[in-house]
């Protein structure tokens, strides 16, 4: 057995020995989807992290009465099954709506007047390919989280009692901060219930603990924030995303669709 596997497994080892002993579930940060592939999903919550925008916009949709939120990864797919449904297909490739799409991924699109008992079926660049990750890295709890529906995220995983993987979308395989902020932001409330043995989630709620009280004054530092603000003026976008429990509902994967829970 070469070295650096014998390190790993010797670590595997103590951490499921610490989690037995002190009775807690573990919990763990994945910032960036190229790393989920080294947690076990099998026997876990994974919250999908896409602050800027995608969980924000499924967690609005859902506050706002719609009957599901169908994510899929592609466009044409979007399109097809939207067709098939009656349902709205929308999206965003690089923080434009998709082509081919009329409706994007804001948040504030999907009012109530707009979107209730409707099926949003929905494609963007990052949050919804690693929701199709998870699945097919069988996760055993899918659900999505944002700073609009924190409360009802953090509850969830409380009452469940079990592993819980946050994993942020990142943008294209990179690390971001607004993601990791919200990581920080969950295991800021929930951390004293849970085995925390991960220097990502550890930088994740330091993180959170500085900048709490200041999220939309950092949000100017963040790349995202440029990509969306500078070039297309979300600013009002940026705002809904960073505020916590504007749309306080939790949408749980369940048979292809989220579903308000």
């Amino acid at each position: 057995m070469e070295e650096g596997a014998f390190c790993i497994n010797g670590l595997s080892r103590l951490l499921y020995f610490c989690s037995r002993m002190s009775n807690k579930p573990t919990l763990f940060t994945s910032l960036s989807p190229a790393l989920l592939h080294l947690y076990d999903l099998s026997n876990s919550i994974v919250v999908i992290i896409d602050v800027f925008r995608a969980t924000s916009t499924i967690a609005s949709a859902l506050h706002n009465g719609a009957r599901c939120v169908i994510p899929v990864d592609s466009v044409p797919k979007a399109i097809e099954i939207s067709k098939n449904i009656g349902g709205i297909a929308a999206g965003e490739r690089d923080g434009m709506i998709a082509e081919g799409l009329q409706h994007g991924n804001s948040p504030l699109e999907y009012t109530r007047d707009f979107i209730e008992n409707k099926t949003l079926v929905l494609t963007t660049t990052n949050g919804t390919r690693l929701l199709q990750m998870a699945l097919d890295r069988n996760a055993d709890t899918i659900i999505s989280g944002s700073f609009p529906n924190l409360s009802a995220v953090c509850d969830f995983i409380l009452s469940e009692k079990k592993n819980v993987v946050l994993g942020c979308a990142g943008w294209k395989d990179r690390f971001n901060l607004e993601d990791t902020l919200f990581a920080g932001a969950v295991i800021h409330r929930v951390a004293k219930h849970f085995t925390v043995h991960c220097d990502s989630s550890l930088m994740a709620e330091t993180m959170y603990a500085k900048n709490k009280n200041k999220l939309v004054e950092f949000a100017p530092k963040l790349t995202h924030y440029h990509r969306l603000v500078e070039r297309f003026g979300l600013i009002e976008d940026i705002k809904f995303c960073l505020t916590p429990d504007l749309a306080n509902v939790l949408p749980l994967y369940n048979d292809g669709k989220l579903v308000a829970q």
